[in-house]
């Protein structure tokens, strides 16, 4: 079984120094590849770092909605030169976060659009973070042609019926921990029906750390636990969600055939 993960921050401050230590622990769970995902300059400039080092590593860099107060033109010039060295799969995370608001919703939008823009004019899928914003991001996705270079709604906290809405744009949809939570009951019935061949998986480590290993530090190998509780909940073999994942993740992130 090959699982990838399509959403990890090993390049945050939590894993500093032990990255082949988690890259090793993840291979052990069958995790062997992942997208390290940035959101500023710092973790950029991290993901970048991590993706020219290992081989089985790749690079996602954009700005987070939380950071849009700090996009300027020189960082979004130091974005577009970045988004095209080859270790560099997708731009992102990019979106809306309406819970914490920690730049204001005009900036957000108007810097979400614009790194749209930049993704569709390298021909680049985007992957998008949405929080208590789902309207709106679907919205900004629609109004601004999203089919065109296609992405992913990373952490896809949603139900069913945001899930066809988010399909009917062309985007894929990546389940993380929390659907492995007993209470998410929205996000186990989308995860039921969400078409194989839309679906990817995910860590967001350090982050939404799955069962068993709720309440402790998220890592990457935890992905495994996410494929195993979609396999629950769809009455199939893990390995038939691996590896449908990560032919997924391969075919979007342009990393050749599996």
């Amino acid at each position: 079984m090959q699982i990838f993960d399509s959403h990890t921050h090993l390049n945050d401050t939590p894993y500093a120094g032990q990255e082949a230590d988690f890259i090793q622990q993840a291979a052990a769970l069958d995790v062997v590849e992942m997208a390290i995902v940035g959101s500023d300059t710092v973790l950029n400039d991290g993901a970048l770092r991590l993706a020219q080092q290992y081989a089985n590593l790749s690079a996602i860099i954009g700005w987070h909605p939380e950071s849009a107060k700090d996009y300027t033109k020189a960082t979004e010039a130091t974005l577009i030169e970045q988004l095209q060295r080859p270790e560099v799969v997708a731009l992102g995370e990019i979106g809306l976060d309406y819970h914490w608001d920690t730049s204001p919703r005009d900036v957000q939008q108007r810097v979400f659009a614009r790194q749209i823009a930049i993704a569709k004019s390298l021909n680049m899928p985007i992957s998008v973070h949405t929080r208590d914003a789902l309207e709106a991001t679907y919205q900004i996705l629609k109004e601004n042609d999203v089919r065109d270079c296609g992405g992913i709604i990373h952490s896809f906290n949603g139900d069913s019926e945001w899930l066809k809405r988010f399909m009917d744009l062309g985007m894929h949809i990546s389940f993380s921990g929390v659907v492995s939570f007993k209470n998410a009951h929205d996000v186990h019935e989308a995860a039921k029906i969400c078409p194989l061949d839309t679906m990817l998986v995910e860590t967001d480590a350090p982050y939404l750390t799955p069962t068993p290993y709720r309440g402790k530090q998220n890592q990457p190998g935890y992905t495994r636990y996410v494929v195993e509780a979609i396999a629950q909940l769809r009455d199939v073999d893990p390995a038939e969600i691996a590896a449908a994942t990560y032919a997924n993740a391969h075919q979007l992130f342009k990393l050749g055939a599996v």
